[in-house]
């Protein structure tokens, strides 16, 4: 529109939500504000009371006038690291479609699981990872190295670059029983 240095108040209503890309790629850890953003005008800073940055504003939902989403100042200095050192943000994959799922009460009581939730192994691509490992469909992911894989984002922010080439463990419930599973992450190819 041409109007240089415009300031809207922005006021923030969530912290730490999570929304999914167009490409189906799940953004986490993102600030839900009220910002005037618009198609177009993306990429401006979030301030604080102060004049910090606390984030870039990104995205908004197109439908839901006033609820917009900016990417936090952390996970903004990560990533342009990664972009100045490679030129890109290397990930890691272990090769799993999978869903959110409660678990039942008495497993995580039986098994002292962190988290009363998993990951269902939806499908598990051949010659992955996960594959070569031993993963099945309908197994639920519990833990990667002893941290807890409660949500599908949880396990996606754990695949850090890295574990690429690096053994790891999974906690995986297959039925009633508890089990560890070795898998060691490639790295995600380019898209």
């Amino acid at each position: 529109m041409g109007f240089q240095q415009t300031v809207t108040a922005g006021i923030v209503s969530g912290l730490g939500r999570s929304l999914r890309a167009r490409s189906g790629r799940s953004i986490e850890h993102i600030i839900q504000t009220d910002a005037a953003l618009n198609p177009g005008n993306s990429g401006g800073p979030l301030l604080d009371t102060r004049g910090a940055v606390i984030g870039v504003n990104t995205a908004i939902i197109r439908p839901a006038q006033g609820i917009c989403f900016a990417i936090a100042s952390n996970i903004v200095q990560w990533v342009a690291g990664w972009l100045i050192k490679e030129g890109r943000v290397r990930r890691s994959f272990i090769g799993v479609a999978g869903q959110n799922v409660p678990l039942l009460r008495k497993l995580v009581l039986a098994y002292r699981l962190a988290a009363d939730s998993g990951v269902l192994v939806s499908r598990v691509e051949p010659g992955s990872p996960a594959a070569n490992a031993g993963l099945r469909e309908d197994d639920i992911i519990v833990s990667l190295d002893g941290d807890a894989t409660a949500r599908v984002e949880t396990l996606h922010r754990l695949l850090t670059a890295d574990r690429i080439g690096r053994a790891a463990e999974l906690g995986v419930l297959r039925g009633v029983e508890f089990f560890p599973l070795t898998v060691t992450p490639r790295e995600m190819p380019a898209r």
